[in-house]
């Protein structure tokens, strides 16, 4: 059975459970996209870890963790568009519009859990996760493999499973990158 909860102070040891010593991928520490390129390379590792620890700790709800039983199987990064400082400089993910978005950026799944839908059912908690948060659209960034995925290619998720979630293409600004949609709160009609 899988439970997903919001990473909060509390939980801070799980997510160092699920991303080992290397932080996930390569020292990330979930801040790939919260820092410029050139500050992302100069922070690698334990400067990453330090610097999202300070973000949990201080508060903020920066994603969502899946356990199975008592540990930690997934992630899922989800927060403001305006959190991820490297959004806003991608060349192919630039915003679409002037609408206000939450943006899911990454995921990590334990290997042994990988391609078994948790994607999905972490995709459907961050929908609920920013409806409660007074969030009315979600977006997420995935790529479209052109044959089977590498695993640590896959981090912003693949296609086929933001789709299985219920996301919609609102732009494809290159053959292997799709931006999503997920409509939170239908807009009202003025009669």
């Amino acid at each position: 059975m899988i439970a997903i909860h919001p990473l909060t102070p509390e939980r801070w040891p799980d997510l160092e459970k699920l991303f080992g010593p290397r932080g996930a991928c390569g020292g990330c520490w979930c801040m790939c996209w919260r820092l410029s390129s050139k500050d992302f390379r100069a922070a690698s590792g334990e400067a990453n870890r330090k610097a999202f620890a300070k973000i949990v700790k201080g508060g903020a709800v920066p994603g969502l963790l899946a356990y199975e039983g008592d540990g930690p199987v997934g992630w899922c990064a989800v927060a403001p568009r305006e959190a991820y400082k490297r959004l806003e400089t991608a060349r192919t993910l630039k915003p679409i519009d002037d609408q206000p978005v939450w943006s899911v950026s990454c995921f990590f799944i334990r290997k042994g859990h990988r391609g078994k839908g948790l994607t999905v059912k972490l995709l459907e908690a961050a929908k609920k996760h920013v409806k409660q948060q007074g969030g009315t659209l979600l977006e997420g960034y995935p790529v479209v493999p052109k044959g089977d995925a590498v695993d640590t290619f896959a981090w912003n998720g693949l296609l086929g499973a933001f789709e299985k979630a219920g996301f919609e293409v609102a732009a494809r600004p290159s053959a292997a990158r799709a931006i999503v949609r997920f409509e939170l709160a239908k807009k009202r009609r003025r009669s």
